[in-house]
């Protein structure tokens, strides 16, 4: 499985880094980055689904 963020349609919310910061963290731009694809944690696809612009790809 690989974890990426769009960054053309990820708004920066931060909605994923608040619920998985194992995964995904700030980028440069102020958006959202993935910078793992695992987390022993958290579900990633329960992740994406609570991206208000669907900018998460798994």
């Amino acid at each position: 499985m690989t974890i990426s963020v769009d960054q053309a349609l990820c708004s920066g919310c931060g909605i994923c880094i608040d619920l998985c910061p194992e995964i995904f963290t700030w980028g440069a731009d102020g958006k959202a980055q993935a910078v793992k694809d695992v987390c022993e944690i958290h579900n990633p696809e329960e992740v994406a689904d609570q991206c208000p612009m669907d900018a998460i790809d798994i």
